[in-house]
């Protein structure tokens, strides 16, 4: 659907984020899809056997990848096609042996609440410039120039949220009061 939407001049994005991305049919979907003119933003911690920057074939695609104190593995799928939003989440990686070899789940994400969290977290891995490397043509990552931008570590940002957050939440053990269930009356 993204493909034939972008081919019709109209907004189509994927924002994908996995551990690895190396399953060639998946690859081939993606150089399809930003050959039609579909933005697609890759968030891949570890191997990426997709190649950025080929004229014509994945030009729109880039990949970037986040390794910070902590060892994430996240799997959230965002695709994006004329207004419609659909989101995904679960536990493969886009590789032979997870797509072909093992029981993997994934699923939609349905919940308007749901969806906003989800999308909040892509959006501020997309804008990490500290921890971020982001895939070049030859292959090689680079870290993002970040001269004369805020900077934004993704990881330390959701540490501060989980705390804000946190912090504001009443403990509903604390205030729970124990009341035991009374016997039954004879019959």
């Amino acid at each position: 659907m993204e493909i034939e939407h972008a081919k019709n001049g109209k907004e189509a994005r994927i924002v994908a984020k996995m551990n690895s991305l190396c399953d060639r049919d998946v690859i081939a979907a993606l150089y399809a899809a930003s050959a039609a003119g579909v933005k697609v933003d890759l968030i891949i911690r570890g191997i990426c056997c997709l190649k950025v920057g080929i004229p014509g074939i994945s030009e729109n695609i880039t990949v970037r990848s986040i390794v910070g104190n902590f060892l994430e593995h996240s799997r959230i799928f965002y695709f994006y096609s004329d207004g419609r939003e659909q989101i995904f989440m679960g536990s493969a990686d886009w590789m032979p042996r997870n797509l072909d070899k093992r029981v993997e789940i994934v699923f939609p994400v349905e919940d308007e609440e749901l969806k906003e969290e989800v999308k909040h977290i892509l959006a501020i891995q997309l804008a990490d410039n500290v921890k971020a490397h982001v895939l070049q043509e030859d292959g090689t990552y680079e870290k993002i120039d970040k001269r004369g931008k805020q900077l934004v570590n993704s990881q330390e940002y959701f540490c501060e949220e989980a705390v804000r957050k946190g912090s504001s939440v009443v403990n509903p053990v604390k205030d729970r009061i124990f009341i035991p269930a009374e016997a039954p009356e004879e019959v």
